[in-house]
């Protein structure tokens, strides 16, 4: 019994010296194929879901007047010329550049929605702004109304002079971020405000 449990220990473990050695298993040999093959492809180019694309944004929750925004009830409004903006991601890189762009400050809306405050010191709310397909970002009542970021964060609905398209006809970025990225909502279809209970 003592031989065999050697003979069978020798065995395994030759048998792994053999497999080492081999140049190339026969999945790995498959993976660089793969690579070369992807290589020789046309790089990928992302298709945005066009049932993503929203053209109203529902403005809800704790508001004596809820709101359905479209880009023409935006353009009523006080209209900032933003100019130039990046989008910058968690990484640090950044990921687009645009030109031209104009928005509304999200202050504006909110006050044109009117909070519901019982009294002046009632400020403990907080923003969710939710795209299409459920990403979110969240603000609250102190950065919009007692905080500079609130002179910095816009919904958008005009980049390079030209409508939005593939991102939704409105979006949301707070250019007061560090990086941009994490509070750029695309594809933007609804402001809610809840109370901090």
């Amino acid at each position: 019994m003592k031989k065999f449990i050697i003979f069978t220990g020798l065995t395994l473990i030759s048998f792994g010296f053999v497999q080492c050695e081999k140049p190339d298993s026969p999945g790995k040999t498959e993976h660089v194929k793969d690579d070369q093959n992807l290589s020789d492809e046309k790089p990928h180019v992302h298709v945005h879901d066009s049932h993503y694309v929203s053209k109203e944004v529902k403005l809800s929750g704790e508001v004596k007047n809820p709101l359905t925004l479209t880009v023409d009830s935006l353009r009523k409004m006080n209209v900032v010329n933003i100019g130039d903006l990046d989008i910058v991601c968690q990484s640090g890189a950044t990921t687009s550049s645009h030109t031209d762009t104009k928005g509304v400050l999200l202050r504006d809306i909110l006050e044109k929605a009117e909070i519901r405050q019982n009294n002046h010191k009632d400020r403990n709310f907080y923003i969710v702004t939710r795209a299409a397909d459920d990403y979110k970002a969240t603000f609250s009542w102190a950065e919009i109304f007692n905080n500079p970021t609130g002179d910095h964060v816009f919904v958008v609905f005009e980049k390079n002079g030209e409508p939005l398209k593939e991102d939704g006809e409105m979006t949301i970025i707070s250019l007061s971020d560090t990086k941009t990225g994490p509070r750029h909502v695309k594809w933007l279809n609804s402001i809610e405000i809840y109370r901090v209970e």
